[in-house]
């Protein structure tokens, strides 16, 4: 028997549309996993029960007569716990906004309530999306549902967790360094990044302002193309978003790879990269090109560049984004009166934010004052810039350009946690993706020998090419069985 949370998002609509089941009975359902599986996974940091059932019983009520109903009419969503929901907890992960009470909805989550989405909580991340592991958590850390003993990936791991182990149907996330795709190349979901500006960041919690995207974590590459259209478009709350013709992303899922030009980059399959994961990205490879496509190795001469270049300026907007939190307006405060400002300002800021953040903070402070900026953040802006011009290049030629996700599957629960260096290595074929701006999909593309533990192939795109990265994704997913394993919990 397939119970309603084990469906997709598109087969769930139909089913409500014809009547075929209520959205309570959903909504229901959810709750139900939620409360068998969630003292394993630990995805959220806040749910939103109450609520949920209240607008599912409201969406009946429309349904029922007849009036005018919202595209994702009933779809349960998991938002990532640093966009904005009116009346909820937006604590980012963090202490030093424990007790935050959101006052306003994201651009985003407006939209998701415009559709008539429901939002069933509030998933856990790294304390202020800064982690690949969601192991900085102030709520304590996620586990992957394909092992417990492992890491759902970060900073969003939360959703791709909750996503994975189906508690719920749709999530959120937010990807600066690969965010999203971490979390879905580690718990075999399908996440993407778009191409910076398409989508609304007002309502998000800001840590590296030219860098991050909010973006889809679904189950199928169709739920993927289905939510994009929700969310991608202008908004005058954001100058950042880009004004740009209304396009249907579903009119893209197409099995069609015909005459499709590949280029592997050959910095992204060398030294560091695990066996299985290797093996698994070039056999994805190859099923394209059964499949009509061919490839050519290219090389990006300057992604070398592209981890230090990225911390630079991510760590150096974070330490300007962050100054806010300070304890004197809202989040915690600190009971003792230092009867100075400054001491009351740093007690505030030592004890509300973890160690990851903290580092990050020093790191960027430190690459911004006097005498360092033209050295460091300077300096990175214009190799950003070259390593940009590499991919322009690149798609000159070719129509995506074929990476793996990560470097190896899910490590354990501890595992690079005490090794800062460990972990920004993690993030090596994610990064230069945000750096340059353009947009990518992973999608599962396989298994590890021994521990089965999931791979993800990422497909990255030209600048507003996300019709061509979700054709290539789906065309392989429709041609391949990956996506329909699921996590034994």
């Amino acid at each position: 028997m397939t119970h309603l949370y084990e469906l997709t998002a598109h087969e769930l609509q139909d089913m409500i549309k014809n009547g075929e089941i209520s959205v309570a009975e959903l909504v229901q359902s959810i709750f139900q996993r939620i409360e068998a599986v969630e003292d394993k996974i630990h995805g959220y940091s806040s749910l939103h029960k109450k609520e949920a059932l209240a607008s599912a019983k409201e969406i009946d009520k429309k349904i029922k007569n007849k009036k005018k109903f919202g595209g994702l009419a009933g779809i349960p969503i998991a938002i990532k716990d640093n966009m904005n929901v009116l009346n909820t907890q937006t604590s980012c992960g963090s202490h030093i906004l424990e007790s935050y009470i959101s006052v306003y909805d994201a651009t985003v989550v407006a939209r998701l309530k415009q559709a008539d989405s429901i939002i069933i909580g509030k998933t856990r991340m790294d304390e202020f999306a800064m982690g690949s592991s969601t192991e900085s958590c102030y709520y304590g850390p996620t586990y992957n549902p394909w092992d417990i003993n492992r890491v759902p990936g970060g900073s969003s791991g939360g959703s791709g967790s909750a996503v994975a182990a189906n508690e719920t149907i749709l999530a959120l996330g937010s990807d600066t360094g690969g965010s999203i795709r971490c979390p879905a190349s580690f718990t075999s979901t399908v996440g993407i990044k778009t191409t910076y500006g398409m989508i609304s960041r007002y309502g998000l919690v800001s840590y590296a302002c030219s860098l991050e995207q909010i973006g889809p974590i679904t189950k199928d590459v169709k739920d993927c193309a289905l939510l994009l259209n929700y969310l991608v478009g202008y908004d005058p709350y954001d100058n950042t978003t880009i004004n740009r013709p209304k396009v249907n992303y579903l009119d893209s899922i197409i099995n069609d790879v015909n005459k499709l030009k590949i280029a592997v980059p050959k910095e992204f399959l060398g030294e560091g990269i695990n066996e299985d994961v290797k093996k698994a990205v070039w056999d994805a490879i190859s099923k394209l090109e059964g499949l009509g496509a061919s490839y050519e190795e290219v090389s990006l001469p300057h992604i070398n560049y592209a981890l230090p270049c990225y911390y630079i300026i991510a760590m150096s907007e974070a330490s300007s984004n962050l100054a806010r939190f300070d304890g004197m307006r809202y989040g915690f405060r600190v009971n003792e009166d230092f009867n100075e400002w400054n001491k009351v300002y740093a007690e505030n800021r030592r004890i509300g934010f973890g160690a990851e953040v903290r580092r990050r903070i020093i790191l960027g402070t430190y690459a911004l004052s006097s005498g360092y900026y033209d050295a460091y953040y300077l300096k990175a802006l214009k190799v950003r810039t070259l390593i940009k011009r590499d991919f322009e290049e690149i798609f000159k030629k070719f129509d995506v350009l074929l990476t793996p996700t990560m470097p190896f599957p899910a490590f354990k629960i501890g595992e690079k946690i005490r090794d800062p260096l460990s972990m920004y290595l993690a993030d090596i074929c994610t990064v230069p993706i945000n750096i340059a701006g353009v947009p990518a999909i992973s999608i599962p593309c396989g298994f590890t020998k021994k521990d089965s533990l999931p791979i993800g192939l990422q497909i990255v795109g030209n600048f507003f090419a996300e019709p061509i990265i979700l054709k290539v994704a789906y065309t392989f997913e429709q041609n391949t069985e990956f996506h329909k394993r699921k996590p034994n919990l």
